[in-house]
């Protein structure tokens, strides 16, 4: 969990302000019952917020309460709001990761943009990757994203080829390999999420026993992040939970 985010005392805020801080606290409380019941330490769950479609005045708001990692799902939208970020937070210490989709001719840009990309899902990607963050003079941090459902708007390596996967990304110079990423589908009840999660997580202690070192999941959502630590998330992203419906 993100260890700057520990003290709310004597912050100044509006109504809108005040509700944001309200829903961030709620979040912090569900993320710490959550990995203590997993009998782990509640710090080691990283809260990505998610800024898809928020205005950069309501993530300085954000910044301002104390959250330091922020997701985006597509590149094109986070340009502005990490160059707004980059002049007017100079000291936050601000993450900024990848956790969409990425399209290949947006390799460049998400090499320039982002500290880590969740989204790694291709052969060709990773080549791109490497060679951008080669030429940028940057060893860029990546997490595999699992495909572990059917449905056909889900991305992601299949699970069979996933160690010959973790074998090629972990030889290339320039890309640190962190850990694993999957989506499952929208459950209304959390508990059919779980088995998606244990099976990512059963999925990196396997490369784990091949002698890969992979700290990182990052899966669960608003809806199921509990569920999602539970089983060992190391990184939830919560969008609505935070910031409201899009707009």
């Amino acid at each position: 969990m993100n260890t700057e985010i520990v003290d709310f005392g004597n912050i100044k805020t509006g109504m809108e302000d005040k509700i944001l801080l309200e829903k961030v606290k709620n979040i912090f409380r569900k993320i710490s019952s959550a990995a203590i019941r997993s009998e782990r330490n509640p710090f080691d769950v990283k809260l990505i917020a998610v800024t898809k479609t928020v205005p950069f005045d309501r993530i300085k708001v954000a910044i301002d309460l104390g959250l330091r990692i922020f997701g985006e799902n597509r590149v094109q939208e986070a340009q502005d709001k990490i160059s707004d970020c980059r002049l007017h937070c100079i000291d936050c210490d601000i993450e900024w990761h990848l956790i969409g989709n990425l399209q290949k001719n947006k390799a460049k840009s998400a090499v320039q943009l982002f500290d880590l990309i969740h989204s790694l899902d291709s052969a060709e990607l990773a080549a791109l990757l490497n060679k951008h963050a080669e030429r940028a003079g940057k060893i860029q941090r990546v997490l595999i994203e699992v495909k572990l459902s059917e449905e056909e708007t889900k991305h992601g390596i299949a699970k069979e080829h996933l160690m010959d996967f973790i074998e090629a990304v972990s030889a290339m110079k320039h890309l640190k390999l962190e850990g694993l990423m999957t989506m499952p589908p929208f459950f209304d009840m959390t508990e059919k999420a779980r088995p998606f999660f244990r099976e990512l997580r059963e999925l990196r202690d396997k490369a784990e026993k091949e002698g890969y070192r992979l700290p990182e999941l990052s899966m669960g959502m608003t809806n199921d992040y509990e569920v999602a630590i539970l089983e060992g998330a190391t990184m939830v992203r919560i969008g609505t939970g935070i910031f409201g419906e899009r707009r």
